[in-house]
């Protein structure tokens, strides 16, 4: 069951909607490329299915943006977005130079992913159909959470909810699960040095590698997306830009933990007012579970759900529950 939040944090609310089973062999959900700040960037699309146990006329059809995390691309939310369908039809972003979409014509700052994920919202909202102009339904994970915090505190307009799983808060130290020589990324000429570094793993090593780090409990996993994993891991291989994109957004987001005043991320969290939810596993070893009290304190009105035993990718390993507490969210504002 999800730990309690405490007295001072609202429990996240775990909707009983009936959700389709989940189908873990199913490919990931087509897509294409569409105009963004700086390029283009890949889109994939999940389609609204509707209610699994009622008729479909007066049911709710809205709309929802998937940003995933560094080193990860559209595809973390095959599983999550396909449960979410009963409700919400998806659009699941491939961050410039991850996934396939191509690298930017700027930078691979956190400024630049905000403006891209800002395109791509204005872009879905007018989208022609029932939930044309209306606000969309923002999640990230660990850097897209982060740029999704970013991107709700400045265009509230166009964010109907938020939800935040491991985002990639500000923090002071380097996790446990990082060499202390990623600091060296804020050098100049380092990124060049990682770029090198990163060239000479394997996509196999690279798989293994990931999944260590982020999964709680490994065995969870199953076999179709481990395949899937490697697949896309050699594919990029193949980018002559993967390893740049990938060394030089984790600079951007080093150097964005720097920043004070109102562009801080802590002191946007405290502004926020569009509904939010907090997921975190309690086996993170990138972003400190500590961390999600702290931030759901921050958010006025968040509400938290803690996942024992799940790591940094609650929507790949614990997607069944992720989708209930989304949908609770969701339920709730709309009733409000």
């Amino acid at each position: 069951m999800p730990r309690s939040a405490g007295p001072a944090t609202p429990t996240a609310r775990l909707s009983d909607t009936a959700l389709p089973p989940l189908d873990t062999t199913s490919p990931p959900w087509p897509g294409e490329a569409v105009p963004a700040r700086g390029g283009e960037v890949f889109v994939r699309y999940t389609p609204w299915r509707g209610p699994v146990d009622g008729p479909d006329d007066g049911a709710p059809r809205e709309r929802a943006v998937y940003v995933h995390g560094l080193g990860g691309a559209s595809t973390n939310w095959t599983d999550l977005a396909g449960l979410l369908a009963v409700r919400l039809e998806g659009w699941a972003v491939d961050l410039p130079g991850f996934g396939r979409s191509s690298p930017p014509r700027g930078s691979y700052s956190i400024r630049a992913h905000v403006q891209v994920v800002v395109d791509v919202l204005e872009r879905v909202s007018a989208e022609p159909g029932e939930a044309a102009g209306r606000p969309v339904h923002l999640l990230g994970n660990s850097l897209g959470g982060l740029v999704s915090l970013i991107v709700a505190a400045r265009r509230p307009d166009l964010v109907a909810t938020l939800t935040l799983v491991s985002p990639a808060m500000p923090v002071y130290r380097v996790p446990r699960a990082f060499s202390p020589a990623l600091l060296l990324l804020l050098l100049p000429g380092m990124p060049a040095v990682a770029e090198r570094r990163l060239a000479g793993v394997t996509p196999e090593q690279q798989v293994r590698g990931m999944v260590s780090m982020v999964f709680g409990d490994p065995s969870r996993i199953p076999r179709q997306r481990l395949d899937q994993a490697l697949t896309e891991m050699r594919e990029r291989a193949e980018q002559a830009w993967a390893h740049r994109a990938l060394a030089r957004s984790m600079r951007g987001l080093m150097t964005s933990y720097l920043r004070v005043g109102a562009a801080n991320a802590w002191r946007m969290a405290r502004a926020l007012r569009v509904p939010t939810l907090i997921v975190w596993g309690d086996r993170d070893r990138l972003v400190d579970p500590a961390l999600a009290p702290r931030l759901a304190g921050a958010v006025p009105g968040a509400r938290l759900l803690v996942l024992p035993g799940v790591g940094h990718v609650a929507m790949l390993e614990a997607p069944e529950e992720t989708a209930r507490a989304v949908l609770g969210l969701i339920e709730d504002a709309a009733a409000g």
